[in-house]
């Protein structure tokens, strides 16, 4: 195993190998229930390009999703954010899926990360990051502290890629829905679902290219996959997810976060639209759980 290698924790039916160096990003998350390996989340390939976007899912903060103008005002204050991918035209994501974070406990179940930013015009955090298997099921905890002497909005969520698996059916009730410019993408109208964005009930993905923000979620979701008889089920103490449906790919991200894209800027700022206003010391903290059901039998 080299420094750079996944790290792995794993039980009788659930296994997880997780990337510390690349962002504290899932690598792999398979359900082994049967004896067969069954991803659950696209797998990083091993060897393949260091590029969190090719993990199987990566944490998001201190915000999640794009940043118009490169920054924001916070009062009368004007926080500069960098831009940080040369395809993107505005900062995204924040930090922590771009970082190294560091092992502070890796037992046979559980696996604990941290990291720490520093920044005089920007965000200073700590944050930690852990994963446990519990039976059936996934927990993830993403925490946040304000290091810097200033208050400043801070937003949490997962970027999970999610494989189709030949067909995928999702169920994720939520009452609002922001439609992009033609560009960003970033929102400029909040609507009810239209009918083929309506996931109160089940129903298979839409065609490509949707990349919107969710509102007034319930918090609960499911993934079915009749092609390989699984179902997933998500639970995170939010009320936002934004769900990316890319054109011709053999994947899709439902990432559950406590804000909509570019919060920042939409009215009334980033607290009215979920974000939390953290003073010096004070922390934020998201939990979120993923729970693999046999639709063919009980699990092993």
């Amino acid at each position: 195993m080299t420094e750079s290698s996944p790290l792995e924790i794993g039980n009788d039916d659930l296994r997880l190998r997780v990337l510390p160096r690349l962002g504290g990003g899932i690598a792999a998350f398979d359900w082994i229930g049967h004896g067969d390996s069954v991803p659950l989340m696209r797998p990083w390939i091993e060897g393949g390009a260091a590029d969190p976007n090719r993990l199987a899912c990566y944490p998001l903060l201190p915000w999640s999703n794009r940043v118009a103008h490169g920054g924001f005002f916070y009062g009368e204050r004007r926080v500069a954010l960098e831009r940080n991918r040369t395809d993107e035209p505005w900062p995204i994501h924040g930090h922590g899926w771009q970082r190294e974070w560091t092992v502070a406990n890796h037992e046979d179940q559980v696996l604990v990360l941290t990291m720490e930013e520093a920044s005089h015009e920007g965000y200073s955090y700590r944050a930690l990051l852990g994963y446990r298997l519990d039976g059936d099921a996934l927990r993830v905890r993403l925490r946040v502290t304000n290091t810097g002497a200033v208050s400043l909005p801070f937003g949490l969520g997962l970027h999970p890629f999610f494989p189709l698996h030949g067909g995928a059916r999702l169920h994720a009730p939520a009452t609002s829905v922001w439609l992009n410019d033609g560009d960003s993408p970033l929102p400029v109208e909040r609507v009810v679902p239209p009918e083929t964005w309506d996931f109160s009930r089940p129903r298979a993905l839409p065609a490509g290219g949707l990349n919107h923000a969710f509102q007034g979620w319930t918090g609960d979701a499911t993934i079915e996959w009749p092609g390989v008889g699984l179902r997933l089920g998500i639970h995170a103490d939010l009320d936002t997810y934004v769900l990316y449906v890319p054109s011709g790919e053999a994947f899709f991200c439902f990432e559950p976060v406590d804000h909509p894209i570019n919060a920042f800027h939409l009215p009334g700022g980033p607290v009215a639209n979920g974000m939390t206003n953290l003073a010096p010391g004070t922390s934020l903290e998201r939990s979120f759980a993923f729970r693999v059901e046999n639709l063919h039998g009980c699990m092993s």
